[in-house]
């Protein structure tokens, strides 16, 4: 009989099975779980204990309207942000920003000359990549980037809290850009900022896009120790 991990290991294995899920299956997700899963995540940390963060979750009928509605009004370039985003880095960062990509479109089998089936399946993004759920995180719009800082504590122990239950997530800069139109359909009032889009559900094991495998910078290019 295998013994139980104990909790070092069990966030040890939580953390390393999160990973950006890009294709899901039309399971829905029951709501006890998904408000106990929101609830957790309410212990993450912020400056001062402001806690300055919103979520707005659709499924249903909500979520279907957007689906449809979002990928048209991209494409016609009808888009609105809250917050600025080009998304141009240079050196290392662009050239993660470029593995990034590379991992997924080869797991997908679309080489780079195909730009115009590339382009088709990153309208996916506003599709949710069918996922049953969508959590859009917003904090008032007054906050710069110390509470864009808690947010995203916020949102990563979220999407542990979803991992550790055997959900699947993937974070999206991309749906801030149709915040004009998001905002409006789930009530979202005009003084908080919209930053970005989670989408949720049980992770579809065998899609192509599932099978890509991001690789991550050595420690000791990021972590430093003084003594």
């Amino acid at each position: 009989m295998t013994a139980p991990l104990n909790l070092g290991e069990q966030f040890v294995a939580v953390a390393k099975a999160r990973r950006s899920i890009r294709a899901f299956t039309d399971q829905p997700v029951p709501m006890a779980l998904l408000e106990g899963i929101f609830e957790t995540a309410m212990q993450a940390p912020s400056n001062c204990n402001t806690q300055p963060w919103f979520v707005h979750v659709a499924t249903g009928s909500t979520l279907e309207a957007l689906r449809k509605e979002l990928p048209q009004r991209f494409v016609a370039g009808d888009i609105g942000v809250d917050h600025p985003y080009d998304g141009k880095y240079e050196g290392v960062y662009r050239d993660r920003q470029y593995a990034s990509a590379k991992a997924l479109y080869d797991a997908l089998g679309i080489p780079r000359e195909q730009k115009t089936e590339r382009q088709a399946w990153f309208l996916n993004n506003f599709r949710f990549f069918d996922a049953p759920g969508v959590a859009f995180f917003t904090m008032p719009k007054a906050f710069g980037l110390r509470e864009a800082c808690d947010l995203g504590m916020f949102t990563q122990t979220v999407m542990l809290g979803l991992s550790a239950h055997g959900l699947g997530s993937c974070p999206q800069t991309a749906l801030g850009f149709m915040a004009h139109v998001i905002k409006p359909a789930l009530n979202i009032p005009d003084d908080q900022m919209l930053l970005f889009g989670l989408s949720f559900g049980y992770p579809d094991s065998e899609a192509a896009a599932n099978q890509a495998i991001t690789e991550r910078a050595a420690l000791g290019d990021v972590v430093s120790f003084s003594s």
